[in-house]
């Protein structure tokens, strides 16, 4: 296994593209977040707003980018027809799936952590002048505050099993566009959906399952008791989406030809 760990990193490393996706991510993130918390205002107290969740805005075009880069990990590697010679040195090819699940984990933890502090950061400097302080009943965006840090570790969390999710899936199609375009999809078309449904019952159990509603729950911090999903259960359904798809991605790795 250290040696499918090494190879991969030496991969993914060695990918001129990867530095510049991880870039991708961190700036998204921020700036999305900055551009959030900007236009976001409570000139009074009592605004249906959640600082926290406005200030993680970004997670939602950071995502794209760690679709991209988890599911390029394997994808690429079919579309060049490296993927023979990476399983003629490494004939375990589960172990391969492994491999390349820790080290794209690892990076998306890496810039998910700092691209949330930029997150984190932008909120506390921007919000507060645009009303969301005490006297409105607002306290400081804070880590130490057990809300925002579950909010803001959460998010961290979310990155690294979307990066997942996408490499399971790349690893079922096999195929770069297809796997991106699914997984995409499949995160973005289930809010758009639920929202076309309003408030029935059938949108709300949508949004109980569908892996970005359900998972991005954890950035919740105010008005619990009306989410259609706990904030660790909702990310609970995104692990489980993320480990049917590596399950799935690794039975097909090792049924199918390369």
């Amino acid at each position: 296994m250290r040696e499918s760990l090494s190879a991969e990193w030496v991969k993914l490393r060695t990918v001129p593209g990867t530095k510049w996706l991880l870039a991708g991510i961190v700036v998204a993130t921020a700036a999305l977040s900055v551009i959030a918390d900007a236009a976001t205002r409570c000139p009074a107290g009592g605004c249906p707003v959640d600082p926290a969740k406005t200030s993680l805005t970004g997670i939602y075009l950071g995502q794209a980018i760690v679709v991209i880069l988890a599911a390029t990990a394997i994808s690429g590697e079919y579309g060049t027809g490296m993927i023979r010679v990476t399983f003629t040195a490494m004939p375990r090819r589960t172990s391969v799936l492994a491999a390349k699940a820790a080290v794209i984990t690892g990076l998306a933890l890496v810039a998910g952590t700092i691209a949330v502090a930029g997150c984190v950061l932008a909120g506390q400097l921007i919000l507060p002048g645009h009303g969301f302080t005490t006297a409105h009943g607002y306290g400081a965006l804070s880590l130490s505050d057990g809300p925002m840090l579950r909010a803001a570790a959460g998010s961290v969390l979310y990155l690294a099993l979307i990066a997942l999710l996408s490499l399971g899936g790349a690893a079922i199609v096999r195929d770069t566009a297809v796997a991106i375009g699914a997984v995409l999809g499949l995160l973005y078309v289930a809010p758009i959906v639920a929202a076309v449904l309003g408030n029935s019952s059938t949108a709300r159990h949508l949004q109980q399952i569908a892996p970005m509603t359900a998972g991005l729950a954890i950035q919740a911090t105010t008005g619990l008791r009306a989410l259609p999903i706990a904030p660790w259960a909702g990310l609970g359904v995104l692990a489980a989406w993320a480990a049917g798809a590596l399950l799935a991605g690794g039975v097909l790795l090792r049924l199918r030809d390369a």
